[in-house]
């Protein structure tokens, strides 16, 4: 057992944000985590992370509770990119990628020894961003920003990689290279993706929330049915499937709308 969450709930001002989601993450693969704005993905990866602590139910790592684990073994074990990082530190690229070297350090404060250089280096050179190593952050489009977060969570060798919309910023070549390599990366992978197609693509494991709620899991071709996408997306989808059995999706219109162009058009003749 990797990941398992249970009948987990958090909520904010009272409304629960996410609400009795009970996931097992698949080790080893890819799964990747669907769902309209505000339906509770950002949250739900945060607290699979242990960044928020559950209002109700429990999050597991290999069976104990993730709140009584000491944080420098979480640190050590599970690594986190989140959708923006807003600091504007003067940090060169290496030294931002260096700080996912830290939980594996004796000493916080100890400088960054030869080991931690070359994984440094080799996670750049696997995320296409080895030449940027003396860049500052600064200087770093968006797009550079993202693939560098992840040299550092890669970095980190974690068991367990969380992505917030990793896929944010970049380019189409980009987003095929970085899904690529998730793919490829023999660790478990969560990964928040707004992108139905790729996440169909891709991913061995889908899991999709509405309004926080979980409703559908399971492989792509069982998840992203026309029926599923209306109800939660609220658009027409039409899918076809390849030879392997994953979807593909071509959207016709949204849920509705094209009834009520046509109302709105008789009405005005």
């Amino acid at each position: 057992m990797s990941l398992h969450a249970h009948d987990v709930t958090w909520t904010a001002q009272g409304r629960p944000i996410v609400d009795g989601v009970t996931v097992e993450i698949a080790p080893g693969g890819l799964t990747g985590l669907l769902g309209p704005n505000g339906s509770g993905k950002s949250t739900f990866l945060r607290l699979l992370a242990g960044l928020l602590r559950p209002a109700g139910g429990t999050v597991l790592l290999d069976g104990h509770d993730l709140d009584r684990l000491p944080r420098r073994d979480v640190a050590r074990r599970l690594a986190v990119v989140a959708q923006e990082v807003s600091t504007d530190a003067e940090l060169t690229v290496l030294d931002v990628v260096l700080l996912g070297r830290i939980p594996h350090r004796r000493r916080l404060v100890a400088p960054a020894g030869e080991d931690d250089l070359e994984h440094a280096r080799r996670a750049l050179r696997r995320c296409g961003v080895g030449e940027l190593e003396r860049r500052r952050w600064p200087t770093l489009s968006g797009g550079e920003r993202q693939r560098v977060n992840i040299a550092r969570a890669l970095a980190q060798e974690p068991a367990e990689l969380l992505l917030d919309e990793p896929t944010n910023h970049l380019d189409i070549a980009h987003q095929l290279a970085l899904l690529d390599l998730l793919a490829a990366t023999p660790v478990t992978v969560v990964t928040a993706l707004h992108d139905l197609n790729l996440a169909a693509q891709y991913c061995g494991h889908l899991l999709l929330l509405h309004e926080g709620r979980l409703v559908a899991a399971g492989p792509p071709g069982q998840v992203l049915t026309s029926e599923t996408v209306e109800r939660v997306y609220r658009v027409r989808a039409e899918i076809t499937r390849s030879a392997g059995g994953r979807p593909s999706l071509r959207f016709l219109s949204r849920a509705g709308a094209a009834g009520a162009d046509r109302s709105g058009a008789a009405a005005r003749a």
